[in-house]
This record gives structure tokens, C-alpha cells and sequence, in this order.
């Protein structure tokens, strides 16, 4: 097994109404990730509205974060911006605060090429000894990593391991596989999604990167022990009651709002019922849930046991 292996859940952030960040109710989340026997945890990713965050919330974020984990678990630092002198002062920051990992996507809203992206990590290797994760998203920064790139770097030690979230099973078995093939057994490989987690770790995945682990740590971690242990039913049948949980990012209609305000808004919303965060405010110009939208949220929640 590789050190970064398991449930590493991106962690969302909480924020007060004027939109700083809320560093009890963050601390507080990180004792219930903690308590759930998570394995790492992820911040300044999609999850975290990292592209909503002014680079002094970053901050905050990371520094708070890494102070209250204590080495407990890994954490796991997004470095993402547009192009890679931006990266690097992102690093900068993380490895001050004192992450363990970085985290980070292609460029985007520049128009770049393979040999680009590829010049791009191999630069930010350069710059840093902490391991680089790159982070595969292409409905963000409209690019899918090149398999044949992230296998290259890894195999010239540029890249510790591959977050996906493309949701590209195909390509992601096949990544698996040529990871298999070449002996790169220090690449960790996370899959993005919650809904087929007890799938990719049965097909050789190193962990999960769940969003849906912001309400619900314990299942994840559960799937996770399971496929483990060796009991695939027992996983299968987590992981579907999860799958019916995850009907929370749909309460809000497409075309009331973006499904991101629609998803990280039930995220919050599902978390301040639980009690782990005061406040369900996201970052604008997010729009919020409405009561009947929320009173969705409740019953799902109720009905999955979770109040």
C-alpha cells in the first residue's frame, strides 16, 4: 500500500455571513472527519470553492487545517490557479503552512497543449519536494489529462499520484492498468466520484476523493474496510445507500441554479443539519437553497438514518 491510500474527503469550507472563513466550525468538521476514521483529507479543492477563495482565505484554510490535524492524517493541499507561476506561490504558501501534499490541476483559461501541461508539472516538480497529485477535472479546467503524460511523469518521479474526476471509468480502468504494466507501484490512483467507489477500489484504486464524504465519513470509510475485508456485498450495499444519499445534490432544480451553488449548497446544508458546521453560506455569486429545497434535503437525510 502506498502512504496515501483510503477516504480522503475534500473537505468543504465553512464561512460566516460576511463570507470569512469560519475556523471553529472548520475545526470542528475536521474532529468529525477524524472521529469517522478518515485517512487524509483534501482542502482548497472544488469541494472547498477553492476558485472562490481570495488567496488570503487559502491561507487561512491550509494553516488551520494543518494546526489542527496535528499529523493525525495527511493533508492534502490544492495548489490551483491558471498558469504555473501562479501554481508555485500557491506551493509557496502550502508548504509554509506545512501540508503534505500538493494537489493540482492543468492550466486553464489559457489554451494549452500536452507538451504544455506536461512542462507545466515537470516546472512545479522543480519547485518543490513535497508529492504532486494531479488533479484530473475536466468539466472545470476543460482539459482531460493525457494518460500516457500522467504515466510518463510518474515514472520520471514527477507525479506521487491522480486524483479523477473526469468520470471517464473507461479511461481511469485503463490508467489502473498501465499503471500495472509499467511497476509504478509508488503512483497513488483516487477516484472522484462517490458513486462507484466500492468499483474502483475493486479494480485496484488506492482510495476516494468523495465530496459526499462531507456528510456522511463513516459510509466511505466503511465501503473502504469492506472491500478490504473482502466482503463485496457488504460494500455494494453501502455504497448504494449512498448513491440514494447523493439524490441531496439534485434538490435544487437546473433551472433555478448551476449545479455546483446546487451541489456544494446541499453538501453545506446536509452538514449544518448534522451539526458539523454553523453555517450553510457559500461563496458568491453562489446562490443559496430555499426552504422547501432544504426541507428536501432533511427528509433525505432522515430517511438515511443520518438525523
Amino acid at each position: 500500500m502506498t502512504r496515501f491510500t483510503g477516504i480522503i474527503p475534500p473537505l468543504c469550507t465553512p464561512f460566516r455571513d460576511d463570507f470569512t472563513i469560519d475556523v471553529d466550525s472548520l475545526r470542528r468538521h475536521l474532529d468529525v472527519q477524524l472521529a469517522a476514521g478518515i485517512h487524509g483529507v483534501f482542502v482548497l479543492g472544488s469541494s472547498s470553492e477553492v476558485a472562490f477563495l481570495p488567496d488570503r482565505q487559502r491561507r487561512v484554510v491550509i494553516e488551520t487545517t494543518v494546526a489542527h490535524v496535528a499529523g493525525r492524517v495527511p493533508v492534502l493541499a490544492g495548489c490551483i490557479d491558471m498558469t504555473t507561476l501562479r501554481v508555485a506561490e500557491h506551493i509557496r504558501v502550502a508548504e509554509e503552512a506545512g501540508a503534505d501534499a500538493l494537489v493540482v490541476t492543468a492550466p486553464y483559461y489559457t489554451r494549452t497543449h500536452t507538451a504544455e501541461i506536461e512542462q507545466h508539472f515537470r516546472l512545479l516538480r522543480s519547485r518543490t519536494e513535497l508529492p504532486i497529485f494531479a488533479y484530473d477535472i475536466p468539466m472545470a479546467v476543460h482539459t482531460k489529462l493525457d494518460r500516457a503524460m500522467i504515466l510518463r511523469l510518474a515514472g520520471d518521479g514527477v507525479l506521487s499520484g491522480v486524483k479523477d474526476s473526469s468520470g471517464d471509468e473507461a479511461g481511469f480502468s485503463a490508467l489502473l492498468l498501465g499503471r500495472r504494466d509499467r511497476g509504478l507501484t509508488d503512483l497513488a490512483v483516487f477516484t472522484g466520484s462517490e458513486l462507484v467507489v466500492d468499483l474502483a477500489l475493486r479494480m485496484g484504486a488506492d482510495g476516494a476523493v468523495p465530496g459526499l464524504a462531507n456528510v456522511d465519513p463513516a459510509g466511505y470509510v466503511s465501503i473502504f474496510d469492506r472491500v478490504r475485508a473482502g466482503d463485496l456485498d457488504g460494500a455494494r450495499r453501502e455504497q448504494e445507500r449512498l448513491l440514494r444519499l447523493f439524490a441531496i445534490t439534485s434538490a435544487a432544480p437546473p433551472e433555478r441554479m448551476g449545479r455546483g451553488s446546487a451541489g456544494l449548497g446541499a453538501f453545506k446544508a446536509a452538514m449544518k443539519m448534522r451539526g458539523f458546521i454553523d453555517n450553510s453560506v457559500m461563496a458568491p455569486p453562489q446562490l443559496p437553497l430555499n426552504d422547501e429545497e432544504l426541507l428536501s434535503i432533511k427528509g433525505t437525510l432522515t430517511e438515511a438514518g443520518l438525523l
